[in-house]
C-alpha cells in the first residue's frame, strides 16, 4: 500500500482496541473480518463456504463494501452498516421538528449520512397559531440541524453529512437556494431543489409559477426567473443541486408502497421515510484482462460471478447490522434495499485505450452495466427462491415497474415464480476514500481528475499535509512503459473534459442504474454563465433523476488540486486546477484522530463568573498548548461550590476539553455555547444581555480564545486583528473598562483600546 493507503486503512478502517491496539494486524484481516461477519446471516453449516467466497472477493480490491461496513462488521460495536438514511417526514410542529432533531443526531452518532424534506415546515413569516407568533422558516430550522450535526461531529472522527431538500413550489425556495451564499453556513448540508416536471416543463416555456404552502398562494413569478436564480447560485458556490423528483417516482420499483422526498447526502440514494441503503462498489479497473492492449476487455464472466456474490454479502450485512432507529430497521427489512454500484470506471476505460465520454466509452459502459444488472437481479431472484422475497413484494406491481420491464424474460420469468430478494439493487455512490484506499482507482463513474494532484491529509494536531497521489491507471502505465513514455491521448480527466461528456457518461449509465448515481459536472472557473446555464436542463433531458455542478469558487474550499501546468500553445487561457467539492465527495478529508498530547506544564488564565440565581461564583479556567508558534485552547476547567451544578461543569469540562484535544477548528464551541437559552431567564452582564449561564461561559470561552490570537473579535479590522494577536502573545487579555473589549493593548506607550478608541497615556 501507499503511505495513504495505510493511513486510511489504519484511521478508518482497521480494527482496533478501546486503547488503540490493533486488532486487524494487515488489510487481508480487515477482509476477513467483514467476510466471517456477513457470513453470519447464514445456515450455520454453510458460513464456512460463504466466508471463504466473500474473502475471495474482497482480496485484491476487486469488490468494495462501503467505509461503515468495512470500518463496522465483526468489531462488536453499537455501529450501523448502511451509510445512506432518509429520516422521517418533519411534522410542522415544535414538538414534531425536536423529536427529528433527535432522532437525525442518534443516527449520525452511529455513522450514517442523512436526508431530509423540509417542505413540510410552514414558510417564513407564516401564523403559528395558538401562540401569537409567526414562523421563522424551514432554513431557520436548518441552521438547528447544522449545528447539531457540528456538535455531533466533534466528538467522533467521522465527518458529519446531510442533504436537505426543499419543493421548488415552496414560498421559502428563494431563501433555500441563496443560503449558502454565506461561507461557512449550512457547511454540514448538500442543498437540493426538489425539480417536478410540472416545473420543468414551465421553464421550458417561460410560464408562470406559483409559490405555495398548504393550499395557500404566497408569490407568482416566472419559472425560468427561479431556474436562473438556481443555476446563478450553483454557478457561483456549487449548490444547489436539483432532483428530478417525478422521475425518481415514476420509475421507482417500489412505487406501488413508497413516495421519495429526500435522497442521501450524495444523491445516489432517493429513499422514503426511515429509508436505508447498504453500498458497495465492483473494482471494474480489477477485472481489465490485457490492458493497454488492442483486444483488452472486461472479463464478463468474473464481473457476473463478482456480482453474485456482492448481492449476497449486502444482503446478509442487513440481517447483521445495527440501525440507530427501530423504524429504520422495520423499512430496511420491509424492502431489503442495497446499492450496488462500480468504482474505477474511468480508469476501466484508460485500460481499454477508451477516451472517457467519447461515442466508444459509452458502448463500453453500457455493456458493463448491463451486465452488472443482469446478473444483481438474477442474484437476487436466486435468493429469493433460497431465502424468500422481501416482504413487501407483490408480483403484479413490481413486474409493471419500467426498469423492471427492461430485464431479460429469463429474469422476469424467475421473479414471477420466486419472487425477488432485494426491492432495490443498484446505485452508483462516491467511493473517494474507498477508491483511495484501492490504490487510487478513479472514484465511482467520475473521470480521473488529475493523472497526478496534490490531496489534503488532516493531521491529529489540526494541521494539514499535502500529499502528492498519482492514479491507478498512470502508475500502470508507466510501471509497463517508463516513466519517459508520453500518456497516450485516451489519458483525459477532469480537467479537460467538457460538460457534455460528463453528462453523457451519467445519461448512459442511469439507464442500467435502478436507483441513482452520485455524479458531478466539474466546470472551470473561467466557463461563462451563458455557457453553464442550460447544463441542469441537459440533464433533464438526457434523462438523468438529478444533477449537481461545480466551479471553482471563493465560497466552496477543496480537498483536491491538481497540480498547475503549463498552457498548450493552441490555448487562449492556461487550465485551471479544478477542484472537488468535500460535500459531493464523501470522505475526501481523511480525519487522523489521536487527541493532542497534553504537556506537563501549560499556559492558563482563570474568569470569575456570578449568576443571578447561584449561591457561589463559578470559575472557569483555560489552558493553551502551543502548536506551530500558535496559542490554541486545549482544556477547560468549571469549578464552583454550587454542589447542584457539580454533574453538568464537569460533563461540559470533559466534552470541551475533549473537542479541544481533537485539534482542528474548535471555534463552534462559542457558537453553541452562546446559543443556549434558558427558559427562566438571563442576565445582564458588562452592558449587554445574556440569556443563560452557558452562554456566559461561551462568552468566557469567546474573550479568552480571541485575546490569545486564535480567533478575531466580531467586526474587527484586519490591522485590529493583527494587534490583538500580537499583544495576546504569551499575554493574558487586558479587558478595556470602558467597554469590556479584550482588545486593551499597549501602543506607543499609551493603554489603548482597538474597538472603542478610548486610551490612557501609562
Amino acid at each position: 500500500m501507499s503511505d495513504i493507503a495505510h493511513q486510511i486503512w489504519d484511521m478508518k478502517y482497521r480494527f482496533k482496541r478501546g486503547d488503540g491496539t490493533p486488532v486487524d494486524g494487515d488489510v487481508a484481516a480487515s477482509w476477513a473480518r467483514v467476510a466471517l461477519a456477513a457470513a453470519q446471516a447464514e445456515a450455520p453449516e454453510r458460513r464456512r463456504d460463504h466466508a471463504l467466497e466473500f474473502a475471495r472477493a474482497l482480496a485484491g480490491y476487486r469488490f468494495l463494501p462501503a467505509g461503515r461496513i468495512l470500518a463496522g462488521a465483526g468489531t462488536g460495536r453499537s455501529v450501523t452498516l448502511f451509510n445512506c438514511f432518509v429520516m422521517g417526514t418533519i411534522p410542522d410542529s415544535m414538538d414534531g421538528i425536536f423529536s427529528h432533531l433527535r432522532e437525525a443526531a442518534l443516527t449520525l452518532q452511529q455513522g450514517g449520512g442523512i436526508g431530509y424534506d423540509f417542505s413540510t415546515l410552514r414558510p417564513k413569516g407564516a401564523a403559528v397559531e395558538g401562540v401569537g407568533a409567526d414562523a421563522s422558516g424551514p432554513v431557520s430550522f436548518m441552521d438547528v440541524w447544522d449545528a447539531m450535526c457540528r456538535t455531533i461531529m466533534s466528538a467522533g472522527s467521522r465527518r458529519g453529512a446531510m442533504m436537505a431538500t426543499l419543493s421548488c413550489d415552496h414560498p421559502d425556495i428563494e431563501e433555500f437556494i441563496e443560503a449558502k451564499r454565506k461561507p461557512g453556513r449550512l457547511s454540514m448540508f448538500n442543498l437540493s431543489v426538489l425539480a417536478s416536471d410540472r416545473f420543468m416543463a414551465a421553464v421550458k416555456e417561460d410560464a408562470a409559477w406559483q409559490l405555495a404552502f398548504g393550499g395557500r398562494a404566497a408569490k407568482t413569478l416566472r419559472a425560468r426567473e427561479l431556474w436562473d436564480r438556481i443555476m446563478r447560485s450553483t454557478y457561483d458556490y456549487a449548490e444547489p443541486g436539483v432532483i428530478f423528483i417525478d422521475r425518481i417516482n415514476r420509475q421507482n420499483n417500489l412505487a406501488y408502497c413508497e413516495t421519495i422526498r429526500a435522497t442521501n447526502p450524495c444523491g445516489e440514494q432517493p429513499l422514503p421515510p426511515y429509508g436505508a441503503c447498504l453500498l458497495g462498489s465492483i473494482n471494474l479497473a480489477k477485472l481489465v484482462k490485457n490492458p493497454f492492449e488492442e483486444n483488452a476487455e472486461i472479463d464478463l464472466a468474473a464481473l457476473a460471478a463478482l456480482t453474485r456474490t456482492a448481492v449476497r454479502l449486502l444482503d446478509n450485512a442487513i440481517d447483521v447490522s445495527r440501525f440507530p432507529l427501530e423504524a429504520q430497521r422495520a423499512e430496511a427489512f420491509a424492502k431489503r434495499r442495497i446499492g450496488l454500484g462500480v468504482t474505477g470506471l474511468a480508469d476501466a476505460l484508460i485500460f481499454c485505450r477508451t477516451a472517457y465520454g467519447s461515442p466508444q466509452s459509452l458502448l463500453l459502459i453500457e455493456s458493463w452495466l448491463a451486465a452488472l444488472s443482469e446478473a444483481a437481479y438474477r442474484a437476487s431472484a436466486e435468493l429469493a427462491r433460497e431465502k424468500g422475497a422481501f416482504a413487501l413484494f407483490d408480483a403484479e406491481e413490481y413486474l409493471s415497474r419500467p426498469f423492471i420491464r427492461t430485464l431479460p424474460d429469463d429474469i422476469r420469468a424467475a421473479i414471477a415464480e420466486h419472487g425477488i430478494r432485494n426491492g432495490l439493487l443498484t446505485s452508483i455512490a462516491p467511493t473517494g476514500t474507498i477508491s483511495l484506499f484501492a490504490g487510487n482507482v478513479s472514484s465511482g463513474i467520475e473521470p480521473v481528475f488529475a493523472t497526478t494532484y496534490s490531496r489534503r491529509v488532516l493531521l491529529p494536531d489540526g494541521t494539514q499535509r499535502e500529499e502528492t497521489v498519482s492514479d491507478y491507471a498512470v502508475e500502470a502505465f508507466r510501471t509497463r512503459f517508463g516513466e519517459a513514455t508520453a500518456l497516450p491521448d485516451y489519458f483525459v480527466s477532469a480537467q479537460t473534459l467538457a460538460p457534455e461528456d460528463h453528462l453523457a457518461v451519467q445519461a448512459a449509465a442511469q439507464k442500467y442504474i435502478d436507483s441513482s448515481i452520485s455524479k458531478t459536472i466539474n466546470v472551470p472557473a473561467t466557463i461563462s454563465f451563458e455557457a453553464f446555464k442550460d447544463v441542469y436542463a441537459k440533464a433533464y433531458e438526457l434523462g438523468c433523476k438529478g444533477c449537481t455542478t461545480y466551479r471553482p469558487n471563493a465560497v466552496t474550499a477543496a480537498v483536491l488540486a491538481a497540480p498547475a501546468t503549463a498552457a498548450p500553445d493552441d490555448s487562449e487561457e492556461p487550465p485551471l486546477p479544478l477542484e472537488l467539492p468535500p460535500p459531493r465527495e464523501s470522505g475526501g478529508i481523511v480525519y487522523m484522530t489521536k487527541p493532542l498530547d497534553r504537556p506537563d506544564v501549560l499556559l492558563g488564565q482563570t474568569y470569575k463568573i456570578k449568576w443571578l440565581d447561584a449561591d457561589h461564583a463559578f470559575y472557569i479556567t483555560i489552558n493553551d498548548v502551543e502548536k506551530d508558534g500558535r496559542r490554541r485552547p486545549f482544556e477547560v476547567f468549571i469549578n464552583s461550590k454550587n454542589m447542584e451544578a457539580y454533574a453538568w461543569t464537569v460533563a461540559l469540562t470533559r466534552m470541551i476539553s475533549a473537542v479541544f484535544r481533537r485539534g482542528g477548528d474548535v471555534s463552534f464551541v462559542v457558537d453553541e455555547l452562546k446559543a443556549v437559552f434558558d427558559p427562566r431567564g438571563g442576565q445582564w452582564m458588562e452592558g449587554h444581555y445574556v440569556p443563560s449561564l452557558l452562554a456566559a461561559i461561551g462568552e468566557v470561552v469567546e474573550r479568552h480564545m480571541i485575546a490569545i490570537g486564535f480567533i478575531a473579535r466580531r467586526g474587527d479590522t484586519e490591522e485590529q486583528r493583527r494587534a490583538v494577536a500580537v499583544a495576546a502573545e504569551g499575554a493574558p487579555a487586558r479587558l478595556c473598562p470602558r467597554c469590556s473589549s479584550p482588545s486593551f493593548v499597549k501602543l506607543e506607550g499609551c493603554d489603548s483600546c482597538l474597538s472603542c478608541g478610548y486610551s490612557k497615556c501609562s
